[in-house]
């Protein structure tokens, strides 16, 4: 066996697809931008889905125009070369023209979550210290109040069609004074983790990143400039920056964006909206199969990625629902594009597959770092070049970044903290955070696999699993349960006797508790550590 912190003779043993993620000679995804924009200029860039029904659409061109007008508002407000820009806004357009009028201007953005208290957004402003803020009209008094301590320009919008449109404070036709390009070096975005398990940390991201993110997705997802992604998920996350809007970018693919995820509407929008791609993760795609009208039209999507864990009876109701066989996908904000994907045929609702993308990875010990045998959990490891396939640095953290890197020889690993098994099939399977795999009674139980089949459970909506110590069994499963109707939720006899018919004795939750809601990140998952603290 192997061991990462062995002499730089030793190979690590790994798992390779031999995919060109090399960018072009112009590394910076603010190239990529302006190459996509001259050979794919009337094409069809975003079509944008607003609440209330309204439907607009830009062309590669049209939207070009807009991105070099909001660059120019940005610099009349001080913002260049090196700068921030914070942005606390729903999917609208004027996200998507602000992040790449930042990166034309070789500044950077820090996108956070709409919803934020102002406790939140001071601290995420003392963290950054931008130029500027940017901010919803119908949000703006949280968000001066987070800011009420700093001397912050602060430039509000109506996050709807208006803000690319003439009169809108966002946009300027005066003539810009010319900047220096930027670099592939060059920082282009902090990005905030959701925080499912600890406080979140701010993951620092290069122009060269992007540029890669993009080349290297739409290769994984086989994009062609026909294809159009769906996203409804937050923006402000990394999902659809780098599975969706990057590598649409690349190829010249169109993007439908909504103004937030409605799960009751989704089908209809993957509908109306013709996509033929999306990316998700379990906990959504359980809400959709919940919330969907049973005489919702029925898309023909060809590709669909998703993260976490899910059941296999919902697995093939959301495939039947979508029209074909979602991917299971690895993959971390810290690592950009995907690390691992399903490339079974059919996909299967259980395996993140092998390495993707020209990745190489191992499955190694959390402590001894030692290299696992096939059926061992380990710590997914990721190989790579900081500020190229992997994030550059957590900021502000030399200890947490320090920790979170080793190098060996020319090589640079990222440990995950995240655990996978290989299957004897030699493909691997998602086990979840270092938290999620418990020891009940010397057994290895994953606890997001669990949830995967409590979550199929008759009158069950979703379902969170968490740990407790055990004298006897050193730790044992407790589940929470949010039902589907809370006037009649099942009983704990029936999640019991249901439990019993479903998993293997050490999975089995040795406490049941039905709860109205369970406490969410942005895109669905479940923040664990919150439901920890109200225990």
């Amino acid at each position: 066996m192997n061991h990462l912190t062995s002499s730089p003779e030793s190979e690590p043993v790994s798992t390779e697809a031999a995919t060109n993620s090399t960018p072009g000679s112009d590394d910076t995804f603010s190239a990529c931008w302006d190459d996509a924009v001259a050979a794919h200029g009337p094409h069809t860039f975003l079509v944008f889905q607003q609440d209330d029904g309204a439907l607009a659409s830009w062309s590669y061109t049209e939207f070009d125009r807009h991105v070099e007008q909001v660059a120019t508002r940005l610099h009349e407000y001080g913002v260049g070369p090196g700068d921030a820009v914070h942005l606390a806004l729903r999917n609208c357009p004027a996200f998507v023209a602000i992040w790449l009028a930042v990166s034309r201007l070789g500044a950077w953005f820090v996108p956070s979550d709409p919803q934020s208290s102002a406790r939140d957004i001071t601290v995420q402003l003392e963290r950054t210290r931008p130029a500027l803020g940017v901010c919803a009209v119908g949000r703006s008094e949280t968000y001066r109040l987070g800011a009420s301590e700093i001397s912050l320009p602060i430039i509000e919008i109506s996050e709807t069609i208006f803000d690319l449109e003439p009169g809108s404070i966002l946009l300027s036709d005066a003539t810009r004074p010319p900047t220096p390009k930027p670099a592939g070096t060059d920082r282009l975005a902090v990005m905030f983790t959701s925080g499912t398990t600890a406080q979140p940390k701010g993951v620092v991201l290069t122009q060269r990143n992007y540029a890669v993110v993009a080349e290297v997705m739409a290769a994984a997802s086989n994009l062609r400039p026909e294809h159009r992604w769906l996203v409804t998920l937050p923006l402000f996350h990394a999902n659809g920056q780098y599975f969706c809007f990057a590598p649409a970018i690349a190829v010249g693919a169109s993007v439908a964006l909504t103004a937030k995820f409605s799960a009751s509407r989704w089908l209809q929008y993957a509908y109306s909206l013709r996509a033929t791609h999306t990316s998700l993760f379990a906990a959504p795609m359980r809400m959709i199969l919940a919330r969907t009208p049973a005489n919702a039209p029925r898309p023909a999507m060809q590709h669909v990625w998703f993260a976490q864990t899910i059941g296999a009876e919902h697995y093939l109701a959301f495939s039947e629902l979508v029209g074909c066989r979602p991917q299971q996908i690895y993959g971390m904000t810290e690592t950009l594009a995907i690390v691992t994907a399903d490339a079974s045929n059919p996909p299967i609702h259980n395996s993140i597959g092998n390495a993707v993308g020209g990745r190489i990875i191992q499955i190694v010990d959390p402590v001894s770092e030692l290299e696992c045998n096939p059926g061992e959990v380990g710590m997914i490891m990721v190989e790579g070049e900081r500020g190229v396939d992997l994030f550059s640095e957590y900021l502000d953290d030399k200890k947490t970044t320090d920790n979170s890197f080793l190098t060996v020889g020319t090589q640079t690993w990222f440990r995950s903290g995240d655990l996978a098994v290989a299957e004897p099939s030699g493909l691997l399977k998602f086990m979840g955070r270092a938290d999620d795999v418990i020891k009940v009674a010397g057994e290895n139980v994953s606890l997001t696999e669990v949830e995967a089949i409590v979550a199929q459970a008759p009158g069950v909506l979703e379902a969170a699993v968490i740990s407790r110590p055990d004298a006897l069994l050193d730790f044992v499963p407790i589940a929470y349960v949010v039902p589907n109707d809370l006037a009649n939720p099942p009983t704990v006899v029936a999640l019991r006797t249901w439990a019993e018919q479903q998993l293997p004795p050490q999975a089995r939750p040795r406490e049941w508790v039905v709860i109205a809601e369970l406490p969410h990140t942005s895109v669905g998952k479940v923040r664990k550590y919150q439901i920890n603290s109200q225990k």
